[in-house]
């Protein structure tokens, strides 16, 4: 008998909420799932694919700062092996105002776009399918 696979949720704070979901919502085409306001104190929203057995949650607390990324080498990495799908998913981050950045680590270069969220936290856009 399987088990079920659980659903990965990846959570962090941020500073800048609006921007931050702008950025996943409208740069990365992710759909808001969820989204709170004043629970115990904070704010959230859970952008992510409603088919997919993942998805992210940024939250702001009032009057605690969150901070940004640590390095450049906190990566988020979307493997998007299609190329029609990598160029379109590129070309929206684009049209949103977003443009790459030379990775930390050159490996990320070769077939894939990065990006820097408002927060400076790294998302790459991979054209390639994952292999384990």
């Amino acid at each position: 008998m399987s088990r079920p696979a659980p659903t990965l949720r990846v959570a962090r704070p941020t500073d800048r909420l609006e921007e931050v979901t702008a950025f996943y919502r409208d740069g990365l085409g992710l759909a808001v799932l969820a989204g709170f306001r004043d629970h115990n104190g904070f704010d959230g929203v859970t952008p992510g694919h409603p088919d997919a057995a993942w998805h992210l949650e940024f939250t702001r607390e009032a009057g605690v700062a969150a901070g940004g990324a640590p390095s450049e080498e906190h990566l988020l990495v979307l493997y998007l092996p299609q190329e029609d799908a990598w160029q379109a998913a590129v070309r929206r981050m684009a049209d949103h105002g977003h443009r790459p950045v030379a990775a930390h680590n050159p490996y990320w270069d070769r077939a894939g776009a990065t990006f820097e969220d408002p927060d400076g936290y790294r998302i790459v856009l991979q054209q390639a399918a994952w292999k384990s």
